[in-house]
């Protein structure tokens, strides 16, 4: 386990991400099996824990620590494992820890009932960095600045075996992954993973630069169709098996069995998951209420029926057809489409348009008639290629909405921001009360951050732990992508990707926008 909070704290203390690469390419290297694969795990997000949330933790340091004591703490550091690094008041003989793979054990192992007193004793042995690195391992929420695209880069670097290759095998395995390490070092050949059942890399776009892009690009070359505002999944049918994975390979098929138990044929589909009816598409706020269900009900299957439009084809049967060109896998899924009829699948519409100018107003109307989130502009010679390759495909997002609101509360950021009140909640009036309508934590410069902190901490009216609500007086400009009703919102609506656009010192917060403004976005979208 030293090893490991070394490996955490070195990580998180490094924002050179070459360092961190090195980092985590000597620890793959050095450690044995199967604390470097549980370590992957930890790292990629692939390790949960049923009994072990925050909650308990907290409780926990609670038993030993005056809660206000405790609430202030964290309220300034802004980080739970941190907090409890710091402010645990026992420290007993600092043997050894069990190591990281025993650690896993005892978490899964121990009963709900006993798990206090396994982490309790577990805090007091350890060293300040190791309580750390066991409040980070025991929640997830690492916030070290590794994505788990990086951790995978140091497989590859540690090994020499590409990157892409890694990706190919990682859905179809298993912690602690044995099989990959062994195949890594040498010592065993590629993991055989059924290619037709699981989970293959996405293929990811651009956004396009209009000044820049446009003018280079050739419209004879590329492809376009519509951007739904739904989610990116990929469907994999086995003959008989029926997979559906989210664009980060989670299983989401339990959520969604209107559509799995009404899908057939042989092959994998590349899509956008949508609700509504007679493949119409509805808001995303109608779909939002069945993605946050891992099962679905009987009301939400009846009032919001999942299909996916699919747009792409990776396998046609059990033939890979990656490789082919967008043209050319647009034939086989057209071909696909016309041997196995589906009533939860429809086939994406390709848009014609004689030129850029064209298709940008072909956009706009889109946007503005059906809602659509803009357009995506596909090389009909690319082949399919995991991951954000340059120059394939391009997404030409229709221009923001944006709304003057105003700043109701703060609160403290994590990482490299918890020093600062970074996230905010703003919101527009209703009658002559203000009420909210979204979040956003980016959208301003470091500079920025620095001066919506200072005025945040002047015009504090109360604090709520690491939440301070402030005085109505400051202006943010938000842009959005579409707003929606939403019955979780006190104002009644809420906004989908809202981002700080501009701050306007300048504007008196009466001006900020009314309820019936954004009833205007609502109808358009």
């Amino acid at each position: 386990m030293k090893r490991f909070a070394q490996l955490l704290e070195l990580l998180a203390l490094t924002p050179s991400r070459t360092r961190k690469l090195t980092a985590l390419t000597q620890y793959f290297r050095e450690v044995p099996d199967p604390d470097r694969g549980f370590a992957l795990a930890v790292l990629t997000g692939a390790l949960t824990f049923r009994n072990v949330k925050p909650a308990l933790l907290k409780e926990t340091v609670l038993r030993e620590v005056d809660e206000t004591l405790f609430a202030m703490s964290y309220d300034y550091v802004g980080d739970l494992g941190e907090t409890i690094a710091l402010i645990w008041p026992h420290h007993g003989a600092q043997g050894d820890l069990p190591s990281l793979t025993d650690l896993i054990e005892l978490f899964n192992t121990t009963s709900k009932s006993d798990l206090p007193k396994l982490i309790a004793g577990l805090l007091t042995q350890a060293g300040i960095n190791e309580r750390w690195a066991l409040v980070k391992l025991a929640t997830g929420a690492l916030r070290i600045g590794v994505s788990a695209r990086l951790a995978k880069t140091a497989l590859s670097e540690m090994s020499g075996v590409d990157v892409q290759e890694i990706e190919e095998v990682w859905h179809g395995l298993k912690v602690p992954y044995l099989d990959l390490f062994a195949w890594l070092d040498g010592r065993a050949g590629r993991p055989d993973i059924d290619q037709s059942a699981r989970f293959h890399p996405l293929m990811l776009s651009n956004p396009i630069d209009e000044e820049k892009d446009l003018a280079r690009l050739d419209p004879a070359d590329f492809s376009a169709e519509w951007k739904w505002d739904g989610i990116r999944v990929q469907l994999v049918l086995g003959g008989g098996t029926v997979s559906l994975f989210s664009r980060t390979g989670d299983d989401i098929a339990a959520a969604f069995p209107d559509i799995v138990e009404n899908v057939h044929g042989l092959g994998v589909l590349d899509g956008e998951l949508l609700v509504g009816r007679d493949f119409e598409a509805a808001s995303f706020n109608d779909l939002q209420q069945r993605l946050n269900r891992k099962v679905a009900s009987a009301k939400h299957l009846k009032e919001s029926p999942a299909f996916i439009r699919v747009y792409d084809m990776l396998f046609d049967g059990r033939e890979d057809i990656r490789a082919l060109g967008w043209t050319e896998r647009r034939a086989r899924l057209e071909a696909w489409f016309a041997a196995n009829p589906q009533t939860r699948l429809d086939l994406s519409e390709v848009l014609p348009f004689a030129d850029w100018d064209d298709l940008a107003r072909q956009r706009r109307q889109g946007a503005d008639e059906h809602g659509h989130e803009g357009v995506m502009i596909k090389l009909r010679s690319s082949p399919y290629v995991p991951g954000r390759p340059k120059g394939y495909w391009f997404k030409w997002k229709r221009d923001p909405n944006v709304v003057d609101a105003v700043l109701m509360y703060a609160q403290r950021g994590h990482g490299k921001r918890s020093s600062f009140y970074s996230d905010y909640t703003f919101g527009v009036w209703k009658g002559n009360e203000i009420v909210p309508v979204g979040k956003a934590y980016f959208g301003f410069t470091d500079e920025e951050l620095k001066l919506l902190d200072k005025w945040i901490r002047a015009n504090t009216v109360q604090a709520f732990g690491p939440v301070r609500e402030v005085k109505k007086e400051l202006v943010f400009e938000v842009a959005f992508d579409s707003a929606q009703e939403s019955a979780r919102h006190k104002s009644g609506v809420a906004l989908r990707f809202p981002r700080i656009n501009r701050i306007r010192w300048d504007k008196p917060a009466t001006e900020a926008a009314t309820l019936e403004d954004m009833m205007v976005f609502i109808g358009s979208t």
